[in-house]
């Protein structure tokens, strides 16, 4: 199985999707978020196939591939 990285992409007016997508989805989600083309994209998740509308996307957060836990060092 491919691996995937867990996403949450929220959109514009507050909706929230969170999914898992192979590195490759996420690059061409991403040039896609800053050509602002094409107007549409679909992928295929665990759960299925979304197909989003770029414009209407407000952000993209990636989950870190580790937990941290405790502080990180001052400077």
């Amino acid at each position: 199985m491919p691996e995937r990285l867990r996403v949450e992409i929220a959109f514009r007016g507050g909706q929230t999707l969170g999914v898992s997508l192979t590195p490759e989805v996420l690059d061409e989600l991403d040039r896609a978020l800053l050509k602002g083309e094409p107007d549409a994209l679909s992928f295929e998740t665990d759960d299925g196939r979304y197909t989003v509308v770029v414009k209407m996307i407000a952000f993209v957060k990636r989950q870190g591939r580790e937990s941290r836990v405790g502080f990180g060092a001052g400077g």
